[in-house]
């Protein structure tokens, strides 16, 4: 899981450096499956429950699961790339939201806010914890910017699978929830709205979008808790 994290992590890094305006998302999309290719991994995402591509870019108020198309970035969007491969049987998973040029304070506020969750999340993971004081904590963290958390959509175990129990919601109170044990590999998800956590999914049946619509964000590493702490695996 480390080698699929890092690769993971590699790619995320490489297709965030061609998010600029003028490139359209298919082609992001093109340079994630050529990186896995080159790294002779298998995308994780493609041809899972259907959908069509390696990649899943939301593209400002779309919040998780949007298709790469012709649509060209410009100044000032806000791009979150979410992203999995699957290496020697194990998955990794990470998601990052890039601003491409110059965007409003805002989006730089709720940016700062979902990429701090994560590692306020992540802080909690602690041996004989309970795996809603990571919700709690993304949820406070969130919350104290003034945004809100998307509520339809979780974190959720990782290993021979993509998806495994448990889910991980990003709100809630401490104290709930399974205890958390030495050899948990998780994957920790906030997705915020900067207005209402309500969402709806267009009609291509997967992309997800804020309902009021307003800007969204979204930031994942996949974890594993051992007896000496939180490893980030798919961190560079």
């Amino acid at each position: 899981m480390e080698v699929a994290n890092r690769i993971v992590a590699e790619i995320l890094e490489e297709v965030k450096s061609q998010a600029r305006p003028g490139v359209e998302t298919r082609e992001l999309d093109e340079l994630a499956e050529a990186c896995c290719r080159k790294h002779k991994v298998k995308p994780a995402f493609k041809g899972y429950r259907g959908y069509s591509h390696s990649l899943c870019i939301a593209v400002n108020d779309e919040v998780v699961h949007g298709i790469p198309g012709p649509r060209q970035l410009k100044d000032g969007d806000l791009v979150s790339l979410d992203f999995g491969v699957l290496h020697e049987g194990f998955y990794g998973d990470a998601a990052i939201t890039v601003a491409v040029g110059e965007v409003t304070p805002q989006a730089q506020k709720l940016v700062k806010a979902t990429e701090e969750s994560l590692y306020a999340g992540i802080g909690e993971l602690k041996v004989g914890g309970r795996l809603s004081d990571v919700s709690h904590a993304v949820q406070a963290t969130v919350e104290g910017y003034g945004f809100s958390v998307i509520r339809q959509f979780v974190g959720h175990g990782i290993g021979r699978a993509l998806h495994e129990d448990p889910q991980i919601p990003n709100f809630g109170p401490k104290g709930k929830g399974p205890a958390l044990k030495p050899g948990m590999t998780l994957a920790i998800e906030p997705m915020t709205s900067a207005g209402s956590w309500e969402v709806r999914i267009l009609e291509d049946g997967w992309t997800a979008v804020t309902e009021d619509g307003s800007l969204a964000a979204h930031f994942e590493h996949t974890v594993a808790l051992t007896e000496n702490g939180v490893l980030i695996l798919s961190r560079l």
